[in-house]
């Protein structure tokens, strides 16, 4: 690990934020501080967002969740309003295992030992690696329009390296990217939001301006480190682990028919590889699903969280 386990994990708050009836406090974890918003009295499930979101990016489908799941929505580490800190030796300060290890150490302050997680993105691999993991732990895990990362950087295609052209840009050495996306941040993070075929009217005011506030320069340059860790040590660990472990509980893996995932792999192929018990299949959304299609995400997620095996829409 690249940091020491704290004896405990300390905790301030509570506050408001932008989630409507949610609690936000921080919790310090082995290695940084992680805003967290929390909401329902059921069992426990942890949303984790991707890049270049923050935990708002559930805002659709929280709030109805809550009415039967202990919400614990967070920040991932470098995003939002939660710690920034340096990338440390090989950038494994934001390697998927760290981000995971926040989450668990999230979920001891908050008491909570097994627990289901649902990751769109970035947090979907922080998810899934979390699964690998700590097994332990995690009862279900859902999984948002990603494919796995082995798999994505051992099948690279044109038509996929154009359009994720960021996987390779904010690898870069520091601080060649930053400089640049940091020029117009505006810019920069409409036409990052921008999917092809879908636009940003998906996106709500108030999530919008959420992201915008939040897409910081000390952001940006965690971002970067989040992507040269994913081509680095995350690829690195995944290939290890790769034919030789795999995701033993219940798994739901949901992408956009609309998205990169589809038009460039076979993403029920590509999961299959990974896990034992797989429910695999495409809804009529781009890369954001939960906001795109919250109408279908939330009945999926509640139905497979309640330990249902949702179905794939009509078409």
């Amino acid at each position: 690990m690249a940091v020491d386990t704290p004896a405990t994990h300390e905790t301030t708050g509570s506050r408001t934020g932008p989630l409507e009836g949610f609690t936000y406090r921080r919790v310090r974890t082995r290695g940084a501080e992680i805003n967290v918003a929390t909401a329902g009295d059921g069992p426990p499930l942890v949303l984790l967002h991707g890049n270049p979101l923050t935990h708002y990016s559930w805002h659709r489908i929280a709030g109805p969740l809550a009415r039967d799941f202990t919400i614990v929505a967070t920040d991932l580490r470098g995003y939002g309003d939660s710690s920034k800190p340096e990338g440390g030796e090989n950038h494994e300060n934001y390697s998927f295992r760290a981000m995971g290890e926040d989450v668990f150490d999230v979920m001891d302050a908050l008491g909570h030992e097994r627990f289901q997680v649902a990751g769109h993105d970035r947090g979907a691999r922080v998810a899934f690696r979390m699964a690998l993991d700590r097994s332990e732990r995690i009862e279900r895990v859902a999984l948002l329009d990603i494919v796995p990362t082995y798999n994505i950087l051992t099948n690279v295609t044109k038509g996929w390296a154009k359009e994720s052209y960021h996987w390779f840009f904010m690898a870069q050495n520091a601080p060649f990217p930053e400089k640049l996306l940091t020029a117009d941040l505006d810019y920069y993070i409409d036409y990052k939001l921008n999917k092809k075929g879908v636009g940003l009217s998906i996106f709500s005011p108030e999530a919008m301006a959420e992201y915008k506030r939040c897409t910081t320069p000390e952001q940006i340059h965690a971002v970067c480190e989040d992507y040269r860790a994913t081509l680095g040590i995350d690829f690195e660990t995944d290939a290890a682990d790769h034919g030789k472990r795999r995701i033993a509980c219940p798994t739901l893996a949901i992408w956009g028919s609309n998205s990169h995932c589809d038009r460039h792999f076979r993403p029920a192929e590509a999961w299959g590889e990974w896990c034992d018990d797989l429910i695999a299949y495409s809804v009529p959304t781009g890369h954001y699903p939960a906001e795109h299609r919250p109408d279908l995400i939330e009945p999926a997620f509640r139905t497979f969280f309640q330990g249902g095996r949702p179905e794939a829409p009509a078409t």
